[in-house]
């Protein structure tokens, strides 16, 4: 979400489809509203009586629809503004002009060494991995691809308070309303008791742990792989694996389908043809990368060669990350689960790249 770190901004730049669709309804009462000074451009009071007034008036709000008065002030407590979370929020660069390239990208992120590390935590946890399939079917190496692109298995994760970043965030007001959201939901993390206030450490951004989970998404699919009672993303090996998996699964995917699969187009392909004419409603970017659905076997009978084919009745959309001389690939439905991670063309190619390394 650092690799984990920068993961978490790409996904919270696509809130609406990954981090968002996991956040907690907005709370009864609302949220304190940010004033003029508090919006984006608009210079914010950064002092500590401007962020104390902030966050008495959020703690009013939390108490007031009934959070435990404990959890909140365990969050909140002597919390300090922090300047550096907001610089790196405001640094992330506007890519509307950019023409980034997919083959870099996997080449620097996908590498021997990540490769080899996750073959040693596959080995490690087999027994583990093969269980969450049972339970879930999401195959281990797909986990596997996760975690390793979040956090090169948990090596680096980030080493802000995460409570301290939600709240100079939310304060900010450049995205107020999901940064508030998320404090919200660490509150009710604290409230569960379960995770001690002073685990609760990650991105500048909010993400947590080796999965780097927003607090909401924590809330919704962190789960106990080992028993102990505790959901642990920080340290528990099997819990991480068993949370990336309940993600996944609670994103849709489905039992013994695959991704997709890398192919060759063939220089006659009218790309016009196929061309998707729906507009997506979520991750309407990415998707708007996509073809229309059409069959392997309709894919084939245009042409397209691979080394090995899903099942011909299977839907699949063709992606060229890099435009029609690159890489392309047939992405099938669970695809679509790897983009509810991270909303990202390059994000969830490379995760079933590494995944198909890892089998």
């Amino acid at each position: 979400m650092w690799h984990g770190a920068a993961v978490t901004i790409r996904l919270l730049l696509a809130a609406s489809f990954a981090v968002a669709g996991h956040a907690q309804p907005a709370p009864t009462t609302p949220l304190p509203a940010a004033t003029s000074a508090s919006m984006p451009g608009a210079g914010v009071d950064t002092t500590p009586a401007g962020f104390a007034a902030w966050l008495a008036d959020f703690r009013a709000a939390e108490l007031a629809k009934g959070a435990a008065p404990a959890a909140v002030e365990a969050v909140l407590g002597g919390l300090r503004y922090s300047p550096r979370a907001v610089e790196l929020d405001r640094a992330q660069p506007d890519d509307s002009g950019r023409v980034a390239v997919f083959a870099s990208y996997l080449d620097r992120h996908v590498g021997a060494l990540l490769i080899a590390r996750g073959r040693s935590v596959g080995s490690d946890l087999a027994a583990e991995l093969n269980a969450n399939t049972a339970a879930t079917g999401v195959p281990g190496a797909v986990v596997l691809a996760i975690w390793g692109m979040e956090s090169s298995f948990g090596a680096v994760t980030g080493g802000f308070d995460v409570p301290r970043s939600l709240a100079s965030l939310a304060f900010d007001g450049r995205r107020r309303d999901l940064f508030a959201r998320e404090l919200d939901a660490t509150i009710d993390i604290v409230a569960r008791g379960t995770i001690p206030r002073e685990r609760l450490t990650g991105s500048w951004a909010g993400a947590m742990g080796a999965p780097q989970f927003m607090p909401s998404t924590y809330l919704a699919f962190a789960r106990d792989g080992d028993g102990d009672g505790r959901a642990d993303i920080w340290t528990s090996r099997a819990d991480i694996a068993a949370s990336i998996a309940a993600k996944l699964a609670g994103d849709g995917w489905v039992r013994g389908q695959g991704w997709g699969v890398a192919v060759t187009v063939p220089d006659a392909l009218d790309r016009g043809r196929v061309r998707d004419l729906v507009l997506p409603a979520t991750c309407a970017r990415v998707l708007g990368k996509h073809s229309r659905w059409l069959t392997i076997a309709e894919w084939r009978s245009l042409g397209l060669t691979a080394t090995a084919w899903p099942d011909g009745a299977a839907l699949a959309t063709l992606v060229e990350p890099d435009g029609p001389s690159g890489k392309a690939y047939l992405t099938l439905g669970n695809y679509r689960a790897l983009l509810g991670y991270n909303c990202s063309n390059f994000y969830a190619l490379s995760v079933g790249v590494l995944s198909d390394a890892l089998r």
